[in-house]
């Protein structure tokens, strides 16, 4: 006698494809107001024990935090406008992160690919982005709207084949895990206290001659400052207080003061200004593709 077996199908991973014009994503992650937000994401980044152990190691921040700060936010770039590539630019980073591996002083060895990890650089920038918004957009994100724009990270993070055990499927749900690591992983590392002090003063770039690096200092000094209180301002309180940071209401007047003027500057720019040259390309890309698109339909038959 013979026994019938099920067939068992594998269960289908979640399709990868690029970020789409007219998301919330495509519109605003390109602006150069970004900046001001990717530095609460990296500082809760390098408080999460194994990213700051591969950090330490591996990265160039605190030699050339310039060069570092332009290729992370050239990558970005890549993320939400590179059409095709953006997959392409995803897998380029899992390789590049697939033999970082380093033990701490502790002997704890860090793998940079741990799905928890992995998956908390993708989670900073959906808290980064919904903070800023409190501050350096023109009202605050209403929930239907961070719901809809955690949507779209989880998009991101499949291209980025993050686990899914690590993707929450909701944005209350997503508050709940943020909230849960912020208050029992992350912790205050040497990693995080030289990010703020780079990023409180910029170090003048290594082929600078000596002669005009006071010069350097004197203009960077407010960009430094801005950088730092936005950072800082942005960053959960839980955080802060693991990192010995008061945070006092005038420091709270200033962000404000801060963030005013930048939603009504920034959108006051003209396009090529406002945003980052890979997003400006790829957003006039688009409409020209549009433009075609509208031609062919119409053409005489």
């Amino acid at each position: 006698m013979t026994r019938a077996v099920a067939e068992i199908k594998p269960t289908a991973r979640p399709s990868r494809r690029p970020i789409e014009p007219g998301t919330r994503m495509w519109d605003e992650t390109g602006l150069v107001s970004f900046s001001l937000t990717a530095g609460t994401a990296f500082l809760l980044q390098t408080m999460e024990p194994t990213i700051s152990t591969v950090v330490d190691e591996h990265s160039t921040f605190r030699t050339d935090p310039l060069g570092r700060a332009a290729r992370s936010i050239a990558s970005v770039m890549m993320w939400i406008y590179g059409g095709d590539e953006a997959i392409a630019e995803a897998d380029r980073l899992r390789e590049m992160h697939k033999h970082l591996n380093s033990v701490d002083a502790h002997g704890v060895r860090h793998t940079a690919l741990s799905t928890k990890p992995w998956a908390w650089v993708l989670h900073t920038g959906t808290y980064a982005f919904c903070e800023g918004a409190k501050y350096f957009a023109r009202q605050p994100l209403s929930y239907a709207e961070k719901e809809a724009y955690y949507q779209e990270t989880v998009q991101l993070m499949r291209n980025f084949k993050v686990a899914e055990k690590e993707i929450p499927a909701t944005y209350a749900d997503f508050v709940v895990y943020f909230e849960d690591v912020v208050a029992h992983d992350l912790k205050a590392t040497a990693v995080t206290q030289d990010f703020l002090r780079l990023s409180a003063q910029l170090p003048a770039p290594p082929q600078l001659p000596r002669a005009f690096r006071p010069l350097w200092t004197a203009v960077t000094a407010p960009i430094g400052k801005m950088q730092y209180l936005a950072t800082v301002g942005t960053t959960p309180e839980v955080a802060r207080r693991k990192l010995g940071i008061e945070w006092t209401a005038t420091d709270e007047r200033k962000l404000r003061a801060l963030g005013w003027a930048v939603a009504r500057g920034v959108p006051m720019l003209p396009e090529r200004l406002r945003y980052f040259p890979i997003a400006y390309e790829a957003r006039r890309l688009e409409r020209d593709k549009q433009r075609l698109r509208k031609l062919i339909d119409l053409r005489p038959m």
